[in-house]
């Protein structure tokens, strides 16, 4: 099955583990400004910053973004 990214949920899984995004940020020594841009959609994460998100935050990577699964067509 494939699939596209929907919307990203990180705020939803920040708020659900009690931290804020200069938290996250601080703990992955990020910028505070590329969480938000993920929050809002305006950046992709890549996998070696959603795999550290995730775990610093205690959830699954899938639980990152929605999930919108597209049928092929196969012949």
């Amino acid at each position: 099955m494939k699939y596209d990214l929907g919307r990203c949920l990180l705020s939803e899984r920040l708020h659900e583990s009690g931290m804020t995004v200069e938290d996250l940020a601080q703990t992955l020594l990020y910028k505070p400004e590329r969480l938000i841009d993920f929050v809002e959609n305006k950046r992709i994460m890549p996998l070696k910053s959603a795999i550290s998100i995730a775990d610093t935050l205690g959830c699954d990577v899938n639980d990152l973004y929605e999930l919108i699964t597209i049928e092929a067509n196969v012949h």
